[in-house]
């Protein structure tokens, strides 16, 4: 039996730094504009890198490449984590960058452009923090549009390529806050598809949101880009309408899921034809072994660490 591991470390959920709400309203994107030099072509899975910027550089996830090729190993990299705060003086939630997330953003150009001239594309994860907002509980569609429209202004102010949903951590209920309803989420991703039509839109696929895809005759499930699962060292599909080219039934925890693990479910991931591998808490020490594990069977082909 797998050991089932969802170990994080949400020290961005309990930051004790300043709260200030993010300004409404789109500005120029932070930093020059990425131009992109594509990489060489690679033929499989799409592979995804969460990185815990409280620790580690979002650069580490440029430093692998394929032996055979020179591929980038990794497509997506994964800033964790924004969060949704509560104001309990206006009774609003609002987007909240604890002071390692605002490092990297306020430096996009030297943390984030590099990895996106290399043409790794680079969302912002956004996180509860036992404030009692989350994202299915917003008491009107008004409410969750506007989050939208914070989340959607962040990507164009720093130039990122989308959001990524985890519903953890938001403890429902406190501060006054209302229970898991039925329509928040469904407003929430509707308003901010529309906002960022373009954009990456990817569900960790937890919490009482993501069984809360559906209301009032609207699914939200062909909004979603991708969807993962959050269990580390496991298999699980998740339980969303999309196509397996979307979804990653794999995750892993570099470094804490043994390698022969990570093995398997990179073999499991083609065997059964799925079209992404989720990997989290990507360090900044050389984590060729590891990576390799799953690259031989995703791609064929060891991964090279250059620091």
């Amino acid at each position: 039996m797998l050991h089932l591991i969802r170990r994080r470390v949400r020290t961005a959920a309990l930051t004790l730094s300043a709260i200030a709400a993010l300004a409404i309203g789109a500005t120029a994107p932070t930093g020059a504009a990425a131009a992109t030099t594509p990489a060489p072509r690679k033929q499989g899975p799409t592979s995804v890198a969460y990185v815990e910027v409280n620790n580690h550089s979002m650069l580490n996830v440029g430093k692998y490449t394929l032996a055979n090729g020179g591929g980038n190993v990794f497509d997506v990299a994964v800033i964790f984590a924004a969060n949704i705060n509560y104001n309990t003086d206006t009774k609003a939630a609002y987007l909240h960058f604890n002071e390692n997330v605002q490092r990297v953003l306020d430096n996009v150009a030297t943390e984030v452009r590099p990895l996106q001239r290399k043409g790794i594309k680079v969302t912002l994860s956004v996180l509860g923090n036992h404030q009692g907002a989350g994202f299915a509980n917003f008491p009107s569609q008004q409410a969750a549009s506007a989050f939208a429209k914070q989340l959607s202004d962040t990507v164009t102010k720093y130039g990122l390529d989308g959001i990524d949903f985890d519903d953890e951590y938001a403890k429902y209920g406190t501060n006054g806050t209302g229970q898991p309803n039925n329509s928040s989420f469904v407003h929430l991703v509707t308003a901010l598809r529309a906002n960022m039509p373009n954009k990456i839109i990817s569900l960790y696929n937890i919490g009482p949101s993501a069984s809360r895809l559906s209301y009032g005759g609207v699914n939200i499930s062909s909004k979603f880009d991708y969807a993962w699962n959050p269990y580390y060292g496991t298999w699980q599909v998740p339980g969303i309408a999309l196509p397996k080219s979307k979804l990653s039934p794999a995750a892993v925890e570099i470094g804490r899921t043994p390698q022969s693990t990570t093995t398997d479910l990179a073999r499991r991931t083609v065997r059964e034809g799925y079209g992404v591998y989720l990997t989290y808490n990507l360090d900044n020490t050389d984590r060729s072994a590891d990576v390799s594990a799953f690259t031989r069977e995703l791609y064929g082909s060891d991964a090279v660490y250059k620091p």
